[in-house]
């Protein structure tokens, strides 16, 4: 008969980027350079008052293609992703600054409470609550369920704001939220969101072939192995290890049950290894933690449920692989579940050259743009059609000025 802590062990896992566009207006016998900066996407850049800093690594390669099996993975453009996953003392933040009431329970009891993951403690009553970090405040998050999580981020995207949980502060931003209930997707002009599955997926298990990767570009584990990682309590020596689940039956220090205690006696104490403990095992684009630790809520919704990733300290190797799928109840705020951000990268602006000679103007940038034109007449009116200008796919590029076109208009596109 199994013991207790392997019953409750088990019975757990069950459970279009826009550019600069330059516009050149000719019309009869005179020019002129029209510029509308038309950045969308958010900035890369806090606030010089924010209260934390999340540390991204950029996720490259757009346009790569998805996993074989799960078809997962592919994403057309770049982004930023949490190096780590949130932590006390990022959270710990976050309710002080917009928790003093905390009208969306963003605090969970057993934050203070469960002695294997508690982490933040709360004195005083409702409108004057305050918040302090218990023991070390880089361990990650956990009882938070898939709202508090969309909650910081819509914190993150509004600068960090001090005040009530209101439209500007949580409410709204990358989630428009109404309560704890409701279907809801991430808006358009997100700056920070939760990652979609695609998202998480490639940060954590991605790695083209070409640079070193698997042959089909895609890690069995986000420690860019195929081999099942170490179950230990912190490595820097280690390049393949994690906090989670493992007993191999040898005496060796490691694999012994638990990642903390060596052991396959549930932990008594803390069993959360902070950020980044696993110094070597970081994903191939530099985030820690994908897998164990804790579950990472992510954007996915599958009728009324959201996806959980990464496995945890509890659960075993088969939680963190590539192939996994755990979906809950997005209102569940567990000892073992926590996450991570995603952040949007704006494509840098182009620099779009003008110079001329004679009845020819030359156009010059750099990057990876492609001119384009947009012709009106008097007799069509204004064109909603733009199209590639000849030759227009690498810079410079000459245009003879046509006086029998009004108005011609160009811009730099992303091919």
């Amino acid at each position: 008969m199994k013991s207790i802590d392997e019953q409750m062990r088990r019975a757990i896992k069950k459970p279009r980027i826009r550019t600069e566009h330059f516009q050149l207006i000719k019309h009869s016998s005179y020019s002129k350079l029209w510029l509308t900066m038309l950045l969308v996407g958010g900035l890369l850049a806090q606030r010089a008052s924010a209260l934390i800093t999340v540390e991204t690594v950029p996720v490259g390669n757009a346009g790569n293609t998805a996993d074989t099996f799960p078809r997962l993975g592919a994403v057309g453009y770049d982004y930023s992703i949490g190096k780590y996953e949130v932590t006390l003392n990022q959270y710990t933040a976050f309710l002080n600054a917009v928790a003093k009431t905390d009208t969306y329970g963003l605090y969970n009891g057993n934050m203070g409470t469960e002695l294997r993951v508690r982490g933040i403690a709360r004195s005083g009553v409702s409108g004057s609550y305050t918040y302090s970090v218990i023991g070390s405040g880089n361990r990650p998050v956990t009882y938070v369920s898939w709202y508090d999580s969309a909650r910081f981020v819509n914190w993150l995207h509004n600068g960090q704001p001090n005040g009530l949980q209101t439209a500007g502060t949580t409410e709204t931003g990358a989630y428009t939220l109404t309560g704890n209930s409701g279907l809801i997707t991430r808006n358009a002009g997100w700056i920070y969101g939760l990652p979609s599955r695609d998202e998480w997926y490639k940060a954590a298990y991605h790695q083209p072939a070409s640079q070193g990767g698997d042959v089909d570009d895609y890690w069995l584990y986000p420690t860019r192995s195929n081999a099942a990682p170490n179950s230990r309590n912190g490595s820097a020596s280690d390049p393949d290890s994690a906090n989670f689940y493992r007993d191999d039956g040898i005496a060796n220090g490691f694999n012994g049950g638990y990642a903390v205690n060596n052991s396959t006696t549930m932990p008594v104490g803390n069993v959360l290894t902070d950020v980044g403990a696993f110094g070597l095992s970081a994903s191939f684009y530099g985030t820690f933690d994908q897998g164990g630790n804790v579950f990472e809520w992510d954007d996915v919704l599958i009728g009324s449920s959201r996806k959980r990733s990464g496995g945890s300290w509890i659960l075993d190797e088969y939680d963190m692989r590539s192939s996994s799928g755990n979906f809950i109840e997005p209102f569940n705020e567990l000892f073992d579940t926590g996450f991570r951000v995603v952040m949007f990268v704006p494509v840098e602006a182009p620099v779009l050259n003008r110079s001329q000679s004679g009845n020819t103007l030359i156009f010059s940038w750099t990057g990876n743009f492609k001119l384009q034109v947009q012709t009106n007449s008097l007799s069509v009116g204004v064109s909603t059609n733009w199209s590639d200008y000849p030759s227009g796919g690498a810079s410079p590029v000459n245009v003879t000025l046509n006086p029998a076109n009004p108005a011609v208009f160009f811009r730099l596109s992303s091919p």
